[in-house]
């Protein structure tokens, strides 16, 4: 399968962060903080959206839920196994999760999120895609989803927000 990582791959893409305590930890915290970032940004923008009792507000609420609960589904269906189930190697960041890795949840609800932002102001929206790009490539380095996870992940978002926003 295009994108899938071997057991050599996977080695080599988290060996430097599994050689080094202080890096692993860095990165981690890097996963961390820009999950935590997107995921503060998105009801502050609901907020603003509802204290300027802006009509986009229900759209930029049910547009993410529904495509959310879509790919959880999938996921669920899928049940993909992680790269450290697959290779028998435990993750850089501890994480016990069986399943569920294909698309990646975190990158898709980045996605969306930038997605239904964009809309109304492109440049944060972008800004929030570069994150979601960087939480992608965290997520590979720290063994808990392969590219393959990450692409389909943030393609799933963006076409659900080009469904979502601008064809329905």
């Amino acid at each position: 399968m295009i994108f899938a990582m071997t057991k050599e791959q996977y080695i080599k893409i988290t060996e430097p962060l599994r050689s080094n305590q202080e890096r692993a930890k860095r990165v981690t915290s890097l996963n961390h903080m820009l999950t935590a970032l997107v995921f503060c940004v998105y009801p502050l923008y609901l907020f603003m959206l509802f204290t300027d009792k802006n009509p986009w507000l229900w759209r930029a609420i049910l547009v993410p839920a529904v495509s959310f609960v879509g790919l959880s589904v999938v996921r669920k269906i899928i049940n993909a196994p992680r790269p450290y189930e697959k290779f028998d190697m435990p993750p850089v960041l501890e994480k016990d999760t069986k399943g569920k890795s294909f698309p990646s949840r975190h990158v898709f609800s980045v996605f969306i999120i930038a997605m239904t932002i964009f809309y109304e102001h492109p440049g944060a929206g972008v800004l929030l895609g570069i994150i979601g790009l960087l939480l992608g490539i965290v997520r590979v380095l720290v063994g808990v989803h392969e590219p393959k996870d990450i692409i389909v992940g943030a393609l799933a978002g963006i076409v659900c927000g080009i469904v979502g926003y601008y064809v329905i």
